[in-house]
Parts: structure tokens; sequence; C-alpha cells
């Protein structure tokens, strides 16, 4: 028997107070999320951030939150569903998040007792992160250090750069450029810190935060900034865009320190002033519609946009629940 782990980042339980304050204590305790010592880590989440912004996350959360729940969630579970119909009784598919539920090591310990001849884990961010897939990994083996019988365990790193995957964004792009005629495409990936991308320069001189990420090489395949990079240059090659139509930005900063450049928020006002007023964007680093899409970028940005003097914006869906998305993760099973 061969398992298929897919694990996601994480939803509140319930749009509530109470819950989004369970999740981001748990999300943001991470040493890999922020990375900073301990005692001080603890202090800003339990202090300062869980208090103050669980109660505005939730109201976020409220408009987000659908029928059968949080989206991330219910995607998943459809993709679970119909990814365990498709590969048949030899496997079996689980699906956990990495914070909250459906619970990590619940979903491990079931698949412990499987008694697995192999266990495929894939973590569902298209990039690799050290704060998101690396945590899944790190997490992950912890779980696992107690298992007296190991299964052959395959790990996907990322995998924007798998056949489908770009052409899968621009076959949805095209019923929005049958309705209209766009001045501009972005592609906004969420953002972390730079001092992330520095720690995972091995080299210590690789990471210039600018040509470095012009294309991916062997001294900068792991890097976040340029993977996304990478990915936006893919999907507006398999859509046939022009050079100068189209450009990658970061979203989602938080605090005081530099995050990845250039700045979503910032371009967008940057793109209305250059006469750029019609615009379809993208949110590649997400497999599923979710708070940081749906409202951050669909809405926040759309309105933001709209303020500075554009006429029209258009945000691409994620991969969902698309038979495109299952037949994709289908594929990367058997090759994995």
């Amino acid at each position: 028997m061969v398992g298929v782990l897919l694990v996601n980042l994480g939803t509140p339980d319930a749009p509530d107070t109470a819950s989004v304050r369970r999740y981001l204590r748990e999300f943001l305790m991470d040493g890999r999320v922020i990375d900073i010592p301990y005692p001080f880590r603890f202090m800003l989440v339990n202090g300062i951030i869980a208090p103050f912004r669980a109660p505005k996350s939730a109201k976020i959360y409220q408009q987000l939150w659908e029928e059968r729940g949080s989206p991330l969630k219910f995607y998943g579970e459809d993709v679970r569903d119909e990814l365990q119909k498709s590969l048949g009784n030899e496997y079996v598919v689980k699906l956990a998040m990495r914070y909250q539920n459906p619970n990590l090591a619940s979903v491990l310990k079931e698949m412990e007792k499987m008694q697995l001849d192999k266990l495929i884990i894939i973590p569902l961010f298209p990039q690799y992160a050290s704060a998101t897939t690396g945590s899944v990994y790190e997490r992950v083996m912890e779980l696992m250090s107690s298992w007296q019988v190991m299964p052959n365990i395959s790990l996907v790193s990322y995998f924007y750069q798998k056949p489908g995957f770009a052409s899968y964004f621009a076959e949805k792009a095209k019923k929005y450029q049958a309705e209209h005629e766009f001045d501009y495409y972005l592609f906004s990936y969420h953002g972390i810190p730079e001092r992330h991308i520095r720690n995972g320069d091995i080299t210590k001189n690789t990471c210039a935060f600018g040509s470095c990420c012009e294309q991916i090489t062997e001294k900068n395949h792991g890097c976040y900034r340029a993977q996304c990079f990478e990915t936006t240059r893919l999907i507006a090659k398999e859509m046939g865009l022009k050079e100068g139509t189209f450009g990658t930005a970061f979203q989602s900063r938080l605090g005081r320190d530099p995050w990845l450049q250039p700045y979503t928020d910032e371009t967008i006002k940057s793109l209305v002033k250059e006469g750029k007023k019609k615009i379809l964007a993208f949110s590649p680093a997400f497999v599923a519609d979710c708070l940081e899409t749906t409202i951050e970028v669909g809405e926040e940005y759309k309105e933001l946009f709209e303020e500075a003097g554009g006429e029209h914006w258009q945000l691409v869906e994620s991969l969902n629940n698309s038979p495109e998305w299952v037949s994709f993760l289908k594929d990367l099973v058997h090759q994995s």
C-alpha cells in the first residue's frame, strides 16, 4: 500500500475570535515562520499579535466562510476524495494541515497503523519556502521519528515547474481575456522577510534580490523568490505574453523588516500611474482560494486599484477542486 499525504498550511476551525486566536498562536509560534529567539517570539505572538489581530482577522474570515466552511479546507477535502478515486485501492490518500485541523499528528498516526510500503508527502505549496514546505518537512520528520518501521519516503519540495501547472492558469485566463482586453497581467505571491532568503543562501554570496532571480540556476533553484519569478515566466510563456505586459510582486507583508519586493500594493499604484487601467491578477503561490486570494487580492487590491484610478481588476481563481488539479496531482504521485 502506498500512502499519499497532502498537507496545506491550515485554517481556523471557525470564523470566530477564539478559533482564529488558536490558529494564529500555533502558526506564528513556528520558528520557521517567525525566526526570532523563542522568548521574544512568545511575547510577540501571545502578547501582541494574537490578542490584537484575532478579532480583526475573524471578521475577515467571516467574509470568506461558506456554508461548507473554509474554502482552503473543503477544497482540500474534495481533492483528497477525487484523487483517491483516481488512484484506486492501491493507494490511500489523506489530507492534513500544518496548523489546526485535520491535525497532522493524528493523520500520521492513522497512516503508521496502515504499515505502508511507501509514503509520498506533498506539501501543497507550488514554490519552496522554509516557512511553508520546510516547516511541513520538519514537523513530519519530528512526528515520524518515533515510528519503529519506516516506509520508503518520497518528499515533493515544489512543483511550479511541472507540466500542467502553468497551462492551468493560462487556460483559466482565456475566459477573462475573451471578455476584456487587459493592459497588464500581475502575478502576486505571498511575501516573506528578505532574511528568510538570505538564511537559505548557503553560498552567502548568491542572493542580491535583483538579477540573481532572472533565471533558475544550480545555486538558486531552492530560492522562493527565484521560483516565483520563474513561475511568472512560465505562465506568461504559456499565455504568449510579451515582455513589459506582465510582472511579479509580493503581498501580505507585516512589520518593519524588509520583505520580498516589489510590493504588490505599491506596484498597483505605479501601474495605474503608467496608464495600466485594466489588470488581470494571478495568485500562483496558492492551490486553493483563501483569505490571501479571495479577500486580499480579489477585494482589497481591487479597491486599492480603483481608488488609484483603475477601471477593471479581475482575479484568476486558484486550482481549487478542478479536475485538472486532481489530474496534475495524480501525475505527481506517479512520478514520486
